[in-house]
């Protein structure tokens, strides 16, 4: 697969993404995606699985009563990619570390995929 095929498919995740389109993004997941979310050096999320996915991704979107990845920058080598994201949201609900719904949250970090047979096989979240 060529990076420019790599980065389309990136794209059109993070369009997805951004837009709460859950089908879009199911679309170009693998079967068996592994999702792992890193925060502070730290793994604490992990999903197996197109289903375990969509569903840690539908109990996230009711966070957020917007959100938005920009991504910074791409390296993108072997069928893999990582970029560097600049994310903001607008909280929809209070959580428990003390944030409140409309405050929002804007943070940095980098995304790794792998794809498989033409679809997202594995993202790593790091903030």
């Amino acid at each position: 697969m060529i990076n420019e095929e790599i980065q389309e498919i990136i794209g059109k995740y993070v369009a997805a993404y951004n837009t709460f389109d859950m089908e879009g993004m199911m679309s170009l997941l693998h079967q068996d995606i592994v999702f792992r979310n890193f925060a502070n050096g730290e793994m604490n999320a992990e999903t197996s699985g197109i289903q375990e996915f969509r569903e840690l991704a539908e109990r996230s979107a009711q966070i957020f009563s917007s959100r938005c990845q920009t991504v910074t920058d791409w390296l993108i080598a072997d069928g893999n990619a990582e970029v560097q994201i600049d994310y903001e949201a607008i909280l929809a609900v209070d959580l428990p570390n003390g944030l409140k719904a409309g405050e929002k949250i804007q943070l940095k970090g980098k995304s790794v995929f792998e794809i498989f047979e033409g679809k997202i096989g594995r993202i790593e979240d790091y903030s």
